[in-house]
Parts: C-alpha cells; structure tokens; sequence
C-alpha cells in the first residue's frame, strides 16, 4: 500500500476523484480513504492543519495500514523569489534519496528540488517568509511534513514531500492566516471572513483569484502525483 497524506480535502479533492473502488476507514483519530489509481493500492489521508493533530493520524494510520511508502502531498508557501504560484517543489531535505531520484526522473521539469521548512503557525508576511528563508535555508513552508517525515522514520516507512505553490511574498494570502482558517478549530470561521470581507470589499476579488490559482496548484499537483504512481506501478511490473 502507498499513503498518500493532505492537509485538508481543499487539497485532495481532484486526487480522491479518481481512486477506483474507494472504501473509507478510520482508526483512532484518523480517518482515510482506501482505493486502486494507476494500479496501485492507496490509502488517503487527511492529516489536518499542524504538527498537533497531523502526528497522532498518521502514526496510527501507518500502525493500522502498512505501507511500503509514503507521499506528502498538499500546498505551501514560496519565501522567496524562487518559486511562483503553481510550481511544484520536491522537498529534498524530508524525501528518501531513492525516491527523490526517481520523481525527479519521472516528472522532470515539471517539478523543482529545494528545501521545505515546517511551521507552527501560518507564515505570509514577507518580512516572515524572508526571516524564515534566512534560518532554514529553505524556499519554501508548510506545517506539517517535519512531523509526518518525522513518524515515517519512526516506522520505517520511506517519504517523498510533493508540495504546490500557493501564495508567495509578491502574491501572498488574500486575508490575514486566521480569518482565512483556524487551525485551533481545524475549519475556517466563516462569521470572521464575512466580517472581513464587509469591511475590506476588495478582499472579494482577491479570494477570487486566490481561489482560482488553488484549483489551478491542485490540478497541476494531482497530475505529477498520478504521474509518480504510474512511474512506480511500471516499475513494479518490471
């Protein structure tokens, strides 16, 4: 079996389309989705927004579902200049050298290669994604693979980190992090983001592009993860 993880289901939702045969499970606190997609057995889950509630899902996911591998999936924020909205990124400091070599071979200039760093909060500011950049070395943040590479090495269990880009410091997030989604509650405040968007009308038109650019980063990530999977289903046949 290959897990496949995502934050949230905004991430997942083009990806989950196309497993065959889907079966739901849950153990504990985590709740998955089992099916085939390009010939291989998967089992999605979601592992929730943060280190807190990621790792206790995915410890007892892999627990409850042995998997000869998993992937990370989900979207992330640029810190620099070197990734634009829409670009892929294999984070090569959290993924398995063996893996990394053979997605890198599969999706070739689809993808870029750099370091991913793992938060505890939402980063957007530019002043904070720069900062950030010049601690880690890293170009890019999310906030949860740290902790999923983290619980894959506890299980033996080789990772490939595959993020898509969503808001980078000339194109950053279309309302402040916590009227856009709180994480203590894991779901967005919708009261709060009325609110916002009452007294900030043009916010309207921002998280409509914004929206757009998610769809267009979720398509693009679901397509290099198929075709991760249909790279490694030929080379189990061979």
């Amino acid at each position: 079996m290959i897990a496949v993880t995502f934050a949230l289901p905004a991430e997942s939702s083009d990806f989950l389309k196309l497993l065959q045969n889907p079966i739901r499970g849950r153990v504990g606190e985590a709740e998955f989705t089992c099916g085939s997609v390009a010939g291989n057995r998967v089992c999605v889950l979601h592992t929730g927004v943060g280190a807190k509630v990621a790792r206790p899902r995915v410890e007892q996911l892999l627990a409850h579902q042995p998997a000869e591998m998993l992937i990370s999936c989900g979207f992330a924020g640029a810190l620099g200049d070197e990734l634009q909205p829409g670009d892929l990124l294999l984070a090569d400091n959290f993924s398995a050298s063996h893996l990394l070599a053979v997605a890198r071979e599969a999706l070739g200039h689809r993808a870029r290669l750099g370091a991913l760093a793992s938060a505890e909060v939402v980063v957007d500011s530019a002043l904070e994604r720069a900062a950030l950049a010049k601690r880690t070395g890293a170009i890019a943040v999310d906030m949860e693979t740290e902790v999923i590479a983290h619980s894959c090495h506890t299980g033996n269990v080789p990772m490939l980190s595959l993020r898509g880009i969503t808001d980078t410091p000339k194109a950053p997030l279309p309302a402040p992090p916590d009227v856009l989604f709180d994480v203590a509650r894991q779901k967005t405040n919708f009261a709060a983001l009325a609110s916002h968007t009452a007294r900030h009308p043009t916010s309207l038109w921002k998280l409509g592009v914004f929206a757009r650019r998610v769809a267009f980063v979720r398509r693009a990530m679901t397509a290099a993860l198929i075709t991760l999977l249909e790279n490694h289903s030929a080379a189990v046949r061979v």
